[in-house]
């Protein structure tokens, strides 16, 4: 541990963390970036061709411009633009470091902190913001079988699954986009949701590729059905209404039912989390916690609903912030 305090210490490196860090560096804050990944660990996690939703300007910080020769950015798009703002501001950060605890007080706040080698270190900070994503952990279905090797809650790319029965559970866009990647791998591809038609946030330039695959039983869609068991060579679901059983033939299982936060280093600090939501106890204006001198940011602050928070309006936060601390 070195002698400096920094003004902020920001837990997580993605998208919005990398936000504070830069409206930190604009107001002339010092500021340290610590990430138990690499630089927006969570944009690897994406599917490799995936194209995001949001315009390149809506997932701009620090005023850099995010230039692409298309509509809308790619995955790799990206990963490339947010190295560069961490270059264009100088940001330090320390990867592949997990902080392990934060105490203290405002303005004397002491950050504990693991290294992949298992190392332990500290530094200091006079406030800390937890930006540290919604990916912790998936949503679980809570049912026999999950625990299957085959049960898988990531995708990334669908060659492996050639000329396999895959079952893909969910009606967003991860399911559809998916789905629609492993049809054209040729794997065998039943998609179930429970509700009567896909989620309302599923991209309008996909839907009408879905939609055919569906109409034409391409992708075979069961409606109002739920996943209830996982078997090793077959899967079980169940209709809604009726509840009537059916058995298909099964290789894998993508449950793309979404993932949630870990609020554990909010808890340990002291800060308060909605049971219901999840949500941290946090004013919105300035993103400060119940506990004086910690902030979250991000979609952590979304709490179990992690779309109502994007890197489009997460990025704002940042700002706040730095605000809020200026003013203290």
């Amino acid at each position: 541990m070195g002698d400096e305090t920094f003004d902020l210490a920001v837990v997580g490196a993605g998208p919005c963390g990398i936000a504070v860090g830069a409206a930190a560096r604009e107001a002339d804050r010092s500021v340290l970036l610590l990430e138990r990944g690499f630089v927006t660990n969570a944009l690897i996690q994406y599917p490799p061709y995936m194209t995001f939703f949001s315009t390149a300007e809506k997932l701009e910080v620090g005023g850099v411009p995010f230039v692409v020769p298309r509509d809308k950015p790619t995955r790799l798009d990206a990963l490339v633009y947010y190295r560069r703002v961490v270059d264009y501001f100088g940001l330090p950060v320390r990867q592949h470091t997990e902080v392990t605890g934060v105490s203290g007080k405002p303005g004397r706040f002491r950050v504990r902190l693991r290294t992949r080698q298992g190392e332990d270190d500290e530094v200091r900070a006079r406030a800390v913001v937890v930006a540290t994503g919604g990916f912790d952990e998936p949503n679980l279905l809570g049912i026999p079988g999950e625990d299957l090797a085959k049960v898988l809650h990531h995708y990334t790319e669908p060659h492996p699954y050639f000329d396999q029965d895959v079952l893909v559970v969910g009606g967003g866009n991860s399911a559809v986009e998916a789905a629609l990647e492993l049809f054209r791998a040729r794997a065998r591809v039943t998609l179930v949701h429970f509700g009567t038609e896909l989620d309302r946030g599923v991209k309008p330039w996909v839907l009408p590729d879905i939609r055919n695959r569906i109409e034409k039983g391409e992708i075979p869609m069961r409606w109002r059905h739920r996943l209830v068991e996982v078997r090793p060579r077959s899967v079980i679901l169940e209709d809604e209404g009726s509840g009537r059983r059916e058995e298909l033939a099964n290789d894998w299982v993508f449950a793309m039912t979404g993932w949630r936060a870990n609020p554990a280093l909010l808890h340990s600090i002291g800060v308060e989390i909605d049971p219901e939501t999840g949500i941290p106890d946090h004013d919105p204006d300035s993103m400060a916690t119940n506990v004086p001198g910690i902030y979250v940011a991000g979609v952590l602050a979304a709490g179990y609903d992690a779309n109502r928070i994007f890197i489009e309006n997460g990025r704002e936060h940042g700002g706040r912030i730095v605000r809020h601390l200026t003013r203290e």
